[in-house]
């Protein structure tokens, strides 16, 4: 039998019950284990399974993903969002736009204790809405806010798909989570100009009520302090990967405990069903995340069967056309499936193929994974699947309708696009802080 015909049909019918809503992991492990009875035999399937789930969690290293995870779900216990929130809010007051531009950095400072962009989408959606709202933000406005700046997560370490990205390729996680930091950062003022631009051309968007006039310098400083555990344990996290004090499971093992010590310290986690509640939340996560991983690299094993990796990088790199125009058809790949399927996985099922290409036509694979993230980002807030606008809009309460929230995101989008140009056109910006690492 033809292996890589079996390999095509294998890949037509992952397809296929993605579009009819067949459970991601299962669908993995449902395609790959007939495909692999086909080409060889039931019993190599099944054993073939058995060692794929032993050796895709057995390694030390992928414990860095559960302490992430834990860490995020403490931090999210422990208010740390809220405080983030209300403080930059006294710092930004009398800004056109201040509470957007609130939102836009309460959620890169949430980012560096939460590897989740649904979570920072879903919590800033319970705090920033209500309040915008309050001050009478136009509604399509406040809710793009909230679901761009919530995309954050994904680039900003210690990011969970930076970590899922490392697991599919092999690259050092370390150094993707310090690659995000520039980029992560610059998205974050992109959009406060952004907001700032359009509150000032049209104040209906975000008007400023008479109680920000009241804000003085002693609020402002005070709402700098209000970041003191935020600032601390992500500096303390960031910090120690970039000076080498830590290794990226070590650095997580740091972040949870220290989310746990200043939980209980101030108060939140004193509370027994709060600290069971993020426990059980970060068990259901990382669960969920280690049977999507086994099911995927099980998938890739029957795609490594069928050589259809090898057949598409041999003949990709043997077109006669400039290289970058490769990794443009592979980019515009990336951006239609993100509108279909989850960014997960987009990756679990482009990874094992486009990665081979793009590290043969000669390109820096850590900064291939800040332009991969930046994708995964606008996919997560466009139509027709775009999580992170269905977790806001979920959160936000029964009077947010889905289409408002994408009604809203797409001036976003295109401060996103500018960002994503500005990647491609110097790949410095991330690769500087990793090389200096190194």
């Amino acid at each position: 039998m033809d292996f890589t015909l079996v390999g095509v049909v294998g890949v037509a019918a992952l397809l296929i019950l993605l579009v009819l809503g067949v459970p991601l992991a299962i669908n993995f492990l449902l395609v790959a284990f007939v495909g692999i009875a086909t080409l060889l035999t039931p019993f190599s399937a099944t054993s073939l399974l058995g060692d794929t789930m032993y050796t895709a969690i057995a390694s030390p290293t992928f414990t860095v993903l559960p302490l992430f995870v834990l860490m995020g779900a403490l931090a999210a216990a422990s208010g740390f969002a809220e405080l983030a929130y209300k403080g930059l809010h006294r710092v930004t007051a009398r800004i056109p736009g201040s509470l957007a531009v609130a939102t836009a950095f309460g959620s890169a400072a949430f980012s560096t204790v939460c590897g989740s962009s649904l979570a920072t989408a879903s919590v800033f959606g319970r705090i920033a809405y209500p309040e915008m709202r309050r001050y009478q933000y136009d509604k399509r406005f406040a809710l793009g806010s909230i679901a761009c700046a919530g995309s954050f997560a994904a680039m900003i370490p210690p990011s969970g798909m930076f970590i899922l990205f490392s697991i599919f390729t092999g690259v050092p996680v370390g150094q993707l989570f310090i690659a995000g930091i520039v980029p992560g950062v610059l998205t974050a003022v992109v959009y406060a100009i952004s907001i700032v631009w359009r509150a000032k051309r049209n104040p209906a968007l975000a008007p400023m009520l008479e109680e920000e006039h009241r804000i003085m310098l002693r609020d402002r400083v005070r709402g700098i302090l209000d970041l003191w555990q935020i600032l601390l344990l992500g500096g303390v996290v960031i910090g120690g990967l970039y000076g080498g004090l830590f290794t990226a499971t070590e650095a997580g093992a740091v972040g949870a405990l220290g989310a746990i010590i200043l939980g209980v310290a101030t108060g939140p986690l004193r509370s027994l069903d709060k600290l069971r509640g993020a426990l059980r939340e970060s068990a259901g996560i990382t669960t969920t995340l280690f049977f999507i991983i086994v099911a995927a690299l099980f998938f890739s094993r029957f795609l490594g069967l069928t050589r259809i990796p090898f057949e598409i990088t041999s003949f990709m790199t043997s077109w006669d056309v400039p290289s970058w125009m490769v990794l443009g058809l592979i980019l515009v790949i990336w951006f239609l499936m993100g509108m279909v399927v989850v960014p997960a996985a987009a990756f679990a099922l482009t990874l094992p193929i486009v990665f081979p290409i793009v590290v043969e036509l000669g390109y820096e694979p850590i900064w291939f994974c800040i332009i991969a993230m930046k994708m995964c980002e606008i996919a997560g807030v466009t139509p027709p699947v775009g999580l992170n606008a269905f977790a806001l809009a979920g959160a936000a309460g029964k009077e947010v309708k889905i289409s408002e929230v994408f009604a809203g995101v797409w001036p976003f989008v295109a401060c996103d696009l500018i960002i994503l140009a500005l990647l491609l056109a110097f790949p410095a910006i991330s690769l500087w802080l990793p090389q200096s690492m190194m």
